[in-house]
């Protein structure tokens, strides 16, 4: 019995490191997000925002379950996802420096919702960009990122 508990036990904490989640981007400017793992499953939404982080929660085949940053949740093909980093503002505004620390030149404040595309991070801050600004952002202000 004991040796039963202690299979399951090693069993359920191996599932547990493979079902890490991680941050991706969609590839392209509209992708579908399904109600499950296949072509078959009908369209839940359709996302019309290229480099939108999302959270991968499970893997199945070629399709990926993920979660947005307003908690929907579906299954995407993963060839409409990307390695880009990207993050969104989540703080409802938050001040773009123009180096990685509160007591340089603020050049921008970033409103609730804007996509930022991810260049690095360092600890506390990310460098980012977006059309026509580029500067530094607490990370706490950003979702798509761990």
């Amino acid at each position: 019995m004991l040796r039963k508990i202690l299979i399951f036990f090693i069993l359920f904490s191996f599932k547990s490191l493979l079902a890490e989640e991680y941050f991706l981007t969609l590839r392209n400017d509209k992708v579908n997000l399904r109600q499950g793992p296949s072509f078959e499953y009908p369209i839940k939404l359709f996302y019309k925002k290229k480099f939108l982080p999302v959270l991968v929660q499970e893997k199945f085949e070629n399709f990926r379950k993920i979660r947005d940053h307003e908690n929907n949740t579906g299954w995407i093909h993963v060839s409409q996802l990307s390695k880009k980093k990207a993050a969104i503002v989540i703080d409802g505004e938050a001040y773009i420096f123009s180096s990685n620390t509160i007591f340089s030149k603020p050049l921008a404040i970033s409103k609730n919702g804007k996509l930022l595309l991810v260049k690095k991070c360092k600890k506390d801050w990310c460098k980012i960009s977006s059309k026509n600004i580029k500067g530094w952002i607490k990370k706490e202000s950003l979702w798509g990122l761990y």
